[in-house]
């Protein structure tokens, strides 16, 4: 069989990109959802932004948690006796 390629191609450098969860991902992380997760989200922008606001929603959490903590256990003990 005659091919049409010029002899300055190398197709052997070539890589081969596979399908399915052993593909390569050139740089972006691939995250596998469960089938029930992924009915929710209609593609992976929505994705993203379910979990940014989960995120901040933690992140706030965290804040008003420390706030409403005492600041030490050391001051009570002044007021004994």
């Amino acid at each position: 069989m005659e091919d049409d390629l010029r002899s300055e191609y190398d197709l052997k450098s070539l890589r081969v990109r596979k399908f399915g969860p052993e593909r390569k991902s050139f740089g972006k992380t691939t995250i596998r959802l469960e089938a029930d997760v992924a009915e929710v989200f209609p593609n992976a922008d929505a994705v993203n932004e379910a979990l940014r606001f989960l995120i901040r929603v933690v992140q706030n959490d965290q804040v008003s948690a420390l706030i409403k903590q005492p600041h030490s256990s050391s001051e009570g003990a002044d007021q004994t006796s």
